[in-house]
């Protein structure tokens, strides 16, 4: 064997190099899974647990500034919870008013800029419209985008998506992965590099179906409450040393 040869045979069996590593998700989500069994074992109220998870919540915000997350989607509140038990979710409305009057402006002096993604419809008009007002009074802010999914499922935004391309009147030959992408809830929300599910559920239940195709995953048995700096941080450092190929080798 000349050594054109070999050279040749020896490109042909080496292994394609690695991908780079990431450094960091810059958009990550999470399921903030756990408030009502944190309230259990404590004896207390259902209540009490989601409001300590209004906490987390700020708490996990200000840390992935720290980190350098960009993007920031959580998932507050399912098109499937309005089945639950009518007290919790008069209460949950009321903490989410809570949420947006104590916590989230103090995040806004931060340049945390708030979207909330999914339906309103059906939310309160006062919770409606101080949604509304966090929106726009946080417009110009750019340190981190958070996403909160407030009467969203993954599902009914796919619908609602073909929906639009229905409505709209857009021809059969023109649907594709761009065209239905552009008409989901919030089209400018990156989809996310890394799913954080908290509580040792092992599931993605209904959230961002469409946005977490290619989302590493990493699942946390602590309880959302109890979720903090350090577990975001060791999230973050599970993820930075996958390789993502995206199908590719």
């Amino acid at each position: 064997m000349n050594l054109l040869t070999r050279i040749r045979t020896l490109r042909q069996v080496r292994p394609a190099p690695e991908p780079p590593r990431p450094e960091v998700a810059r958009a990550v989500a999470i399921v903030m899974d756990g408030n009502g069994r944190w309230a259990r074992r404590r004896g207390l109220p259902i209540a009490a647990g989601h409001r300590a998870g209004t906490r987390a919540l700020r708490r996990t915000v200000e840390a992935a500034i720290d980190l350098g997350v960009e993007s920031l989607a959580v998932y507050a509140f399912s098109t499937e919870n309005w089945t639950r038990p009518a007290d919790e979710v008069e209460a949950l409305m009321e903490i989410f008013t809570e949420t947006i009057e104590r916590e989230l402006p103090d995040l806004a002096k931060e340049g945390v800029r708030t979207r909330f993604v999914g339906r309103r419809d059906r939310a309160p008009a006062e919770l409606r419209a101080r949604m509304a007002a966090l929106e726009e009074g946080t417009a110009g802010n750019e340190r981190l985008q958070l996403w909160i999914a407030f009467d969203y499922g993954g599902r009914a935004e796919l619908a609602a998506a073909a929906r639009r391309l229905v409505e709209e009147g857009v021809e059969p030959d023109e649907v594709d992965e761009e065209a239905l992408a552009a008409r989901l809830y919030e089209p400018d929300m990156p989809d996310p590099d890394l799913l954080i599910r908290t509580s040792g559920e092992l599931r993605i239940s209904n959230f961002l179906l469409w946005q977490l195709a290619y989302a590493e995953l990493v699942f946390v048995d602590r309880l959302w409450p109890d979720f903090g700096e350090a577990d975001l941080r060791s999230a973050l450092e599970d993820y930075a040393r996958r390789r993502r190929r995206f199908g590719g080798r």
